[in-house]
């Protein structure tokens, strides 16, 4: 039988690519029954009816899942903010992190419209970018007027499946129309009365770039902690997980225990105090999350 991957779903069809070709695929009923979705970047097998059309007969087994966007196999989230228009939020930026971390994807940072910086939000966020690389984090400044920081995006983009996430109106899907001119992807401008722009792409679609895949996705529509605890939060800040290594206690949540060695670094200004205060917040609202049943 022959095998593909998933790279669009749309309308209760999914386009499966097999030897360069899209094959427009519905699933089989049996997924309804044993509750499996086929999602974009799924490894399947299909059996074709004609070299147009046919059935998905198998999902292979999912390295990772996202539910929101809906995509599977991801191996590396671009997130893109603007570092104007939007503003830069670190709070934002710290939260998407934590996910994508929770979720084992390799996160690359991407800070749009560089070009509409003054010189002081420049020194602003080229600091901001120094503390993220310092935490661990691989951070390319881009704008798409300009085209600056593309050649160093290119190369991560490479024989990969990449999500582009982040909020609405940075600039992602810009980004992808420089990284594949014919594309020729929607772009809103901001809403000056909202601050914000509207979301351009409404469904979740694989597109080649170069030996890469990436997902223009409509963004994390759901921005919850669902499925994290609170002893996982630790490891989803690299800096904070490097400096729990010197906690005297186990299992320290790094909040009023003693000889914390997380509390130590904020101290010495190893991690930035920001980080640590962001990581209180989403530690306070993990356990106060009401229960599932």
């Amino acid at each position: 039988m022959p095998e593909g991957k998933i790279v669009k779903a749309l309308s209760g069809f999914y386009y499966v690519l097999h030897n360069e070709e899209l094959i427009q695929c519905r699933g089989r009923g049996v997924f309804r029954k044993n509750k499996i979705t086929p999602l974009v970047g799924d490894e399947v097998i299909f059996q074709a009816e004609n070299d147009l059309e046919g059935y998905i007969l198998e999902v292979k087994q999912r390295k990772n899942e996202l539910i929101r966007p809906p995509i599977a196999n991801v191996d590396q989230a671009i997130l893109v903010f603007s570092a104007v228009e939007p503003d830069f939020s670190t709070a934002l930026l710290d939260r998407f992190l934590v996910l994508v971390e929770f979720n084992h994807i390799q996160p690359l940072i991407c800070i749009s419209k560089m070009d509409l910086t003054t010189e002081e939000e420049l020194q602003t966020i080229s600091e901001y970018a120094e503390q993220y690389q310092k935490a661990g984090y691989e951070v390319i400044l881009t704008s798409s007027e300009t085209e600056t920081g593309i050649e160093r995006l290119n190369p991560h983009v490479e024989n990969k499946i990449s999500v582009f996430a982040g909020q609405s109106g940075v600039g992602k899907s810009s980004l992808l129309n420089v990284l594949r001119p014919d594309l020729e992807l929607k772009t809103n401008d901001i809403s000056t009365h909202l601050g914000r722009g509207k979301h351009t792409t409404r469904h979740v679609e694989l597109i080649k770039i170069g030996n890469g895949l990436i997902a223009d996705t409509p963004g994390f529509s759901s921005l919850e902690f669902t499925n994290i605890e609170a002893e996982d939060l630790t490891f989803c800040f690299p800096e904070i997980a490097k400096a729990s290594e010197n906690c005297k206690f186990r299992g320290c949540l790094h909040v009023s225990e003693p000889k914390c060695g997380v509390k130590a670094g904020v101290d010495l200004g190893e991690i930035p105090t920001y980080r640590y205060e962001h990581y209180l917040d989403f530690l306070k609202e993990i356990k106060e999350r009401k229960p599932r049943y």
